[in-house]
């Protein structure tokens, strides 16, 4: 690995852990201290992480760990929900036995990682067990905006796995949704996929707004 990607894969599993915060600034001095590099590579992989969302650019301040709010999340999440509902509408009936072995083991690497509470491992598999579907559809372009999507609900995903109860539900809807793949069964995979999208909503929402408003706003 490069330097600039080994900065980019540390500054965004320190997002995704929570190691730093929503609303963090990142100074790219003493991130470049800490890694021994450059700084070069630092604001490299802060302007990846910024066109990801992760990260946010303040002109004439720096680079701050993205805030989170409510408005935001919803706008994602419903479209997801829109482009998400295609993707298994094409993909899910053209599954063959090896893709669904290939989202099975995908949902046991879920259910390791949120076992050894491996926020970065966790966040990884999830992504990888729901685009097995979605990139089933063979829409690259469809795909390349849901990845776009999901990049920027990356940092209430790793809030919300945070928690233990979370991950084991996340766990139960996985299965779910492996039972009704095998059976190529798109109506209610579909339903499962919005029954979880809703979960983390409703419980990101509700997290959101126990918030202290000065963590959450510019």
């Amino acid at each position: 690995m490069t330097a600039q990607e080994r900065m980019l894969e540390a500054l965004r599993t320190e997002v995704l852990t929570g190691a730093l915060r929503p609303g963090e600034q990142v100074v790219q001095e003493v991130v470049a201290e800490q890694h021994g590099v450059s700084r070069v590579p630092v604001r490299e992989a802060l302007q990846t992480l910024a066109s990801e969302g992760l990260i946010t650019h303040v002109p004439h301040r720096g680079y701050f760990v993205t805030r989170l709010s409510i408005p935001d999340l919803l706008e994602v999440y419903r479209l997801r929900t829109i482009l998400e509902t295609e993707a298994l509408t094409a993909g899910i009936p053209v599954l063959t036995d090896a893709d669904v072995n290939t989202i099975a083991e995908l949902a046991d690497r879920v259910d390791s990682a949120a076992a050894e509470r491996d926020m970065a491992a966790l966040t990884h598999a999830n992504r990888d067990f729901h685009f097995a579907m979605f990139d089933a559809a063979g829409m690259p372009r469809l795909s390349r905006l849901l990845r776009q999507l999901w990049d920027a609900s990356d940092v209430y995903r790793s809030l919300y796995f945070q928690q233990a109860g979370n991950r084991e539900r996340v766990g139960r809807e996985h299965a779910a949704m492996l039972d009704a793949v095998r059976e190529h069964d798109v109506e209610t995979t579909i339903r499962l996929h919005d029954e979880h999208r809703q979960h983390s909503v409703s419980w990101l929402t509700a997290a959101l707004r126990r918030e202290p408003a000065h963590r959450r706003t510019p």
